[in-house]
């Protein structure tokens, strides 16, 4: 991802590992989650502001491709960018990595829609938050 942001450092506890010894898939999702409340950040859609303005994000559709299993003790990092802005949804994707081994160990590509959370309904994004995602467009199409 050529205008990737780095949105999240961790590491795999024991916890997080299943009866076969890797992370299992429901911390990548949690992980991936963390990640994208950072980048969400970097946008200005706060938890502050979200709350002041009776707005939020609904996740509508996620794909991930695992591509190395992690196991307890690996230190990871993610790089998050977006990948297409509208209205009232921004697709973006998140790559998680082995910073040991420098290997990519999962991606995902995540699409949400801002929503009007007292009308439970989407509504268009605000101006700035929408120019400020689209000048961070990533349009390597390495996904």
């Amino acid at each position: 991802m050529s205008n990737s942001i780095l949105t999240a450092r961790s590491v795999v506890y024991p916890w997080h590992c299943d009866h076969m010894g890797h992370m299992n898939v429901m911390w990548y999702v949690g992980k991936f989650d963390e990640a994208t409340w950072h980048l969400f950040g970097l946008l200005g859609l706060t938890p502050t502001f979200f709350r002041e303005n009776d707005r939020g994000m609904a996740a509508v559709h996620q794909e991930i491709t695992y591509k190395r299993e992690l196991y307890a003790g690996n230190i990871i990092s993610i790089s998050s960018a977006i990948l297409e802005v509208k209205e009232k949804v921004i697709r973006f994707t998140h790559e998680m990595y082995n910073e040991e081994t420098k290997e990519l160990a999962a991606v995902t590509i995540l699409t949400a829609v801002y929503l009007d959370t007292r009308v439970r309904k989407s509504c268009p994004l605000p101006a700035d938050i929408r120019e400020r995602a689209q000048a961070m467009v990533d349009d390597g199409k390495s996904y």
